[in-house]
């Protein structure tokens, strides 16, 4: 085996250590009160020692953030390879998507299946301490990558940085509106909704009629 092949070896590795024990954060998460999780119990679950764990992620949150930055990694990378002469919030929208539909793929423990689970989650990934886990990165690469596909400067112009905010805005909004629903809804469906209200400009509604 050539050192290259080796050394993507090493990292593929690394990446599925990495997954596993996020994943066991996320299954812990909706399984049980996550504030009593401990690292121990993490590194249990995904089938690692505690050091390893340790190798990984400063605590448990950071494993939970883990999970969501994995997403948004997926969204930005889907993005790029969007044509380029597709219409912007087209790509987004097909970007955004992608991880649900990874999602909707994904038969593994930590998949989440039910909307109280979701809720549940949910809480965890809004938490300052989830929050200041992730990545400060990749808002700025969401801004980069929009900022290269409309020519504008991230530095200069608001306009990448307005759109990857409002993207940001979309999903609280949608996870929201899912979250209260009664009856249910698709979560994947509200998303879409959203973007393509923000794509249409955002008309007004039809104002119901009151009672």
């Amino acid at each position: 085996m050539s050192e290259s092949a080796e050394s993507g070896l090493r990292e593929r590795k690394k990446a599925d250590t990495r997954k596993a024990l996020s994943d066991a954060a996320l299954q812990l998460a909706i399984q049980e009160d996550f504030e009593n999780v401990t690292r121990e119990a993490i590194a249990a679950l995904a089938g690692v020692s505690l050091r390893t764990f340790n190798n990984y992620f400063t605590g448990k949150y950071e494993a939970l953030a883990h999970w969501q930055s994995e997403r948004m990694r997926s969204s930005i990378s889907e993005l790029r390879r969007r044509p380029p002469d597709e219409p912007l919030w087209t790509s987004i929208t097909a970007a955004v998507l992608k991880p649900l539909e990874d999602d909707d793929a994904d038969s593994g423990p930590s998949r989440i299946t039910a909307r109280e689970d979701f809720v549940e989650v949910r809480k965890f990934l809004l938490s300052t301490r989830v929050r200041n886990a992730m990545s400060r990165d990749l808002f700025d690469e969401w801004v980069a990558v929009i900022a290269a596909r409309t020519g504008t400067d991230p530095a200069r112009d608001m306009y990448p940085r307005l759109v990857a905010s409002v993207i940001r805005a979309v999903g609280d909004a949608a996870a929201d509106t899912y979250a209260a629903a009664d009856p249910p809804v698709s979560f994947g469906e509200l998303v879409r909704s959203g973007l393509a209200q923000v794509a249409a400009g955002l008309p007004e509604p039809p104002r119901r009629r009151r009672r």
